[in-house]
């Protein structure tokens, strides 16, 4: 005898939604680990496919509403609603961003809806709510994000080095999660076994991702470790120069220090965009690497701020 079962979900409902700042996933089936997953993307949203060793099934994206760009190998892609794409299996890194608010539906045939709501976006928030506590407001990681973004494609990076830019570049200062509040929040100056402690918060970092079980994330570790070192050599935590640093990194590097000059906290209020920029030209060659602050000019209209 063959028994037959169904679910029938009204609309709105789901097996089990997670929410993150400007992302909602809701897994609307799951049989044998396949999986329909329902996204919506806000304004500016980030969301990636990549390629992963022994994983070799279909996924496939079906846009209901907004305009999605798909930036990969073969340039950018423009998706919208009726528009589908599909890959078995994934061999290029893809990075999709929401040109305005974005709906798709994404069938996967291998399980993947925990690995975002158990893992990814928590990491996300906790990124984030680091943020909030050294004072900044909880933009600061997507800024970067989007505006590292930027720098590195007038760079010319190739995709998977856009991939773990991105994530290197939101989750820079994550290892501040292991630094007191009272030192992040210090207003007048630091012993020096304080400054100690708060720059190792680029060597926690990247263990934390290279021990997040999160395969991808251990390619932007290095960014992490890496985003105070200097052109000169007088960064930390190794004192690397010139290109012994990851052209990532120093990317990160640049647009912290833009944001962290045009960002009001509560021990700093915010220079004008101009004087900023003046700044990180004035160290160009010195703290800061040729290239990138010239890809940085080139694309100074275009920055978040």
């Amino acid at each position: 005898m063959i028994q037959l079962s169904h679910t029938i979900l009204s609309q709105g409902q789901s097996l089990e939604t997670v929410y993150h700042k400007n992302l909602t996933l809701s897994l609307l089936a799951s049989h044998q680990g396949k999986e329909v997953i329902h996204h919506t993307l806000k304004e500016g949203a980030y969301w990636f496919l990549y390629p992963e060793e022994g994983w070799n099934g279909l996924e496939f994206l079906y846009i209901l509403r907004g305009t999605l760009i798909k930036q990969g190998e073969q340039g950018d892609e423009i998706l919208e609603p009726g528009s589908s794409i599909s890959f078995c299996p994934v061999t290029e890194y893809s990075i999709f961003i929401a040109q305005t608010e974005v709906e798709f539906i994404y069938v996967s045939t291998l399980p993947v809806f925990h690995l975002y709501s158990l893992d990814l976006i928590e990491l996300m928030d906790m990124a984030i709510k680091t943020e909030e506590k050294d004072g900044y407001t909880s933009e600061h990681c997507h800024r970067i994000r989007n505006n590292s973004n930027l720098i590195g494609r007038a760079l010319g990076l190739p995709p998977n080095r856009l991939f773990n830019l991105a994530f290197g570049a939101f989750f820079h200062d994550i290892g501040k999660l292991k630094i007191p509040e009272t030192i992040l929040r210090k207003t007048t100056k630091m012993t020096q076994e304080e400054w100690e402690i708060l720059k190792s918060h680029a060597v926690h970092g990247a263990e934390i991702l290279r021990n997040s079980g999160i395969p991808y994330l251990s390619g932007a570790a290095l960014i992490v470790e890496q985003h105070h070192e200097r052109y000169d050599g007088s960064g930390y935590p190794c004192g690397l120069k010139q290109d012994e640093i990851l052209i990532e990194a120093q990317i990160v590097a640049v647009m912290d220090s833009f944001d962290a000059m045009t960002t009001d906290r509560p021990y700093n209020l915010r220079r004008k965009k101009e004087e900023a920029i003046y700044e990180i030209v004035r160290y160009r060659g010195t703290l800061y690497h040729p290239a990138v602050v010239d890809a940085f000019l080139s694309i100074v209209d275009q920055l978040e701020t």
